[in-house]
């Protein structure tokens, strides 16, 4: 899976936000925090739901379950707008 190029990823510092472009056929702004921002930085290039949830591992320190449970909910939510290319 790859986020689709008609999708923007922008760290604004405090937060991160993905924005379509006018051929992306969404239209709004996603806002996340900084963890939604890594599994942005990870989706620019092919992977998997494996190979995100053991980036994050190394990336971050969570309580077991905390990472796989954000990076479903995140992917969860950019199938539902259509930012993924599976």
């Amino acid at each position: 899976m790859k986020l689709k190029e008609e999708f923007i990823a922008h760290d604004a510092g405090t937060e991160s936000l993905l924005v379509p472009t006018g051929a992306a056929g969404w239209a709004g702004v996603v806002r996340g925090n900084k963890t939604f921002g890594a599994i942005l930085e990870l989706l620019q290039e092919e992977t998997t739901e494996e190979a995100v949830i053991a980036a994050m591992r190394e990336r971050f320190d969570a309580p077991e379950g905390a990472i796989e449970s954000d990076v479903a909910r995140a992917l969860d939510e950019l199938r539902k707008i259509g930012a993924l290319v599976e």
